[in-house]
């Protein structure tokens, strides 16, 4: 979720990458830097935490003169949130900056510690600007250092690499991570890593494709793509709608973030799994010593992931696990033994319910952890552990992309626990692992998948209510697609676990009675197919979601045939967003800032 600005002209550099920095606040970060380059002299800045540290940091630094200058915001994945891992990384002569992942980069860093390279950082982004300076002793030409150090990368990246002996060029390089370069009247150029920190200083754009590097002087942009070939630059009118720019082209940061889960669940496992473990380099295995109870405590959709994590644990880890509202756990007088590791979840890590119970757990004496999206916040500070979720900021109210990254995190830690605890076996750990690695394209939204929902959803703006029925880990995601619909809608939904129908809600069956069905291949599925019959033959109008035809269905979402039912959950979870999504778009809803709601609710 890290930005990236560059520019080069005779403007005050330093304010506009901070201006641009600024603009892409909205993405998410926990550290920033600059480096500017200016008749063949460096100068560097970083700071942790909000810009406005970096700007305290640069008040006194002015450029007024030609300059070529880096910068980024970033969200720390390798390595924590230091001035050490913050960018641009230095070598000797030269400052990169860099978005995504470098997937080779530990052969690289241990190639290049061998001929003597110190690596000052934890970060995978500095093997590039200390590959290139070994390539550039071997040759005479930077761009030729460039485009070989290039080469060598594996993974994906956008790039921006400026050095000395070059004080009017910035190379850069695109590969499955955005970038664009922007041009005015006046020669200068613009790099952002989306259109946003370009408007009201560029007129035309050009976005690279994958595969794509070069290098811009004040006179030229010159391009090479994927096959080594020279192209002509193609320009597009920029944008002057800044809100628009953030949305990247979607109608709304819901639907924006719903579509980037893909993306944001890649950083979520980045550098945690290995071929048969998983790494959680932020929390100590003697966490769990003496722990034979796990309680989850959380609100909202997070108390939902905090459901599905408990199925996780019991069947995984075989650990007692029980699940609390933290509105309720706070009053209830409850009974708390120091043999209970204390988990809380919350996306922003101030929720106000959520960390009173923290701070009950902590004056209780026992052992916590919080799962958070937010590092420095309350919760993160409080507890004695924390594992970040890193899905970045997330704009809309209504929760999508935090509850898949903490569900995400939470399948992690229950293996960590099989393993420590020696439940799961090592071949099953590496099978699940496995898996893990194919949730990212589990996610990954279809277009002829949205266009078919988008279709369906126009029968579903009336009736007297919905309800989402699911079993085992599916029954909390039945609670969480509810939960959506009712957040944007305002329709009346409930989520229920498929065996309780005929316990009572039955009674509501009727054709005006949506029943939205998760019906898995690989969990349950002749027992949940049976309950929705019995909805079925008493008329209520069924809306199923699976990979398998389901002929007692007024409507049919088929999913992708997948091997596993955890699989099958993160893309049921993406069917279930969207159709709340487009419901709540037919109604003509704010999508983004539904009524009554806050993104994070602060008081009790």
């Amino acid at each position: 979720m890290c930005g990236i600005v560059g520019y080069l002209g005779k403007k005050n550099t330093k304010e506009i990458l901070l201006e641009g920095l600024k603009e892409l606040e909205y993405r998410g970060y926990d550290s920033a830097g600059i480096a500017i380059l200016s008749d063949n002299n460096f100068s560097s800045f970083k700071a942790v935490g909000k810009l406005v540290n970096l700007e305290d940091k640069t008040k006194d630094f002015v450029t007024d003169k030609f300059a070529v200058g880096i910068g980024h915001t970033r969200w720390a994945t390798h390595g924590k949130p230091t001035e050490l891992n913050a960018h641009p990384h230095v070598g000797s002569s030269s400052y990169v900056v860099h978005n995504g992942i470098i997937e080779n980069y530990a052969e690289l860093k241990k190639e290049l510690q061998e001929k003597g390279v110190h690596f000052l950082s934890q970060t995978d982004t500095e093997v590039i600007v200390h590959l290139f300076e070994e390539k550039l002793k071997k040759s005479a030409d930077a761009f030729e250092a460039f485009k070989e150090t290039i080469s060598e990368l594996e993974g994906a990246y956008a790039i921006l690499l400026v050095t000395k002996g070059e004080d009017e060029r910035i190379f850069f390089a695109k590969n499955g991570s955005p970038m664009l370069v922007g041009i005015n009247t006046e020669n200068e150029k613009y790099f952002a890593s989306s259109d946003t920190p370009l408007i009201g200083h560029c007129s035309d754009v050009n976005y690279f494709e994958d595969g794509d590097y070069g290098y811009v002087t004040p006179e030229k942009i010159v391009i090479f793509d994927k096959n080594d070939t020279q192209r002509e630059p193609i320009f597009t009118k920029l944008s002057t709608n800044k809100l628009s720019a953030q949305k990247d082209g979607y109608r709304f940061f819901m639907e924006k973030e719903i579509y980037e889960q893909s993306d944001v669940i890649v950083d979520t496992l980045l550098g945690r799994l290995s071929e048969n473990e998983i790494i959680l380099d932020e929390i100590d295995s003697s966490l769990f010593d003496g722990i034979n109870e796990i309680k989850l405590c959380a609100c909202g959709t997070s108390y939902h992931s905090a459901l599905t994590a408990s199925y996780m644990f019991e069947r995984y880890s075989k650990v007692k696990t029980s699940v609390e509202v933290a509105s309720e756990f706070r009053y209830r007088e409850p009974i708390m033994t120091k043999d209970t590791l204390f988990v809380v979840i919350s996306q922003s890590g101030e929720t106000a319910d959520t960390l009173e119970t923290l701070k009950m757990a902590k004056n209780a004496g026992l052992k916590t952890l919080v799962i958070c999206n937010v590092d420095n916040s309350s919760m993160v500070r409080i507890a004695d552990a924390s594992i970040l979720t890193r899905a970045g900021i997330e704009k809309g109210v209504a929760s999508t992309k935090a509850f898949a990254t903490q569900v995400v995190v939470f399948w992690m830690l229950s293996l960590y626990v099989a393993k420590l605890r020696n439940t799961l076996d090592a071949q099953e750990i590496a099978k699940q692992i496995a898996l893990l690695r194919e949730v990212p394209r589990s996610v990954k939204v279809e277009d002829s998948m949205h266009e078919r929902i988008k279709r369906l959803s126009k029968r579903y703006l009336h009736g007297h209510g919905f309800f989402f029925i699911g079993r085992d880990l599916f029954y909390p995601l039945a609670l969480e697609g509810a939960l959506k619909l009712k957040e944007i809608s305002y329709l009346h939904a409930e989520g229920y676990p498929s065996g309780e129908m005929k316990h009572g809600p039955i009674a509501l069956a009727d054709p005006e009675l949506f029943t939205i069905a998760l019906l898995p291949e690989h969990l349950l599925y002749e027992k949940s197919k049976s309950n929705v019959e019995e909805l079925s033959a008493r008329d209520a109008t069924i809306c199923a979601i699976s990979p398998l035809v389901f002929d007692k269905a007024d409507d049919y979402i088929q999913t992708q045939p997948q091997s596993h039912y955890m699989l099958e959950f993160f893309e049921m979870m993406v069917v279930v967003q969207i159709l709340s999504l487009e419901i709540s778009v037919r109604l003509g809803n704010d999508v983004d800032m539904p009524r009554n709601l806050a993104k994070s609710v602060t008081v009790e």
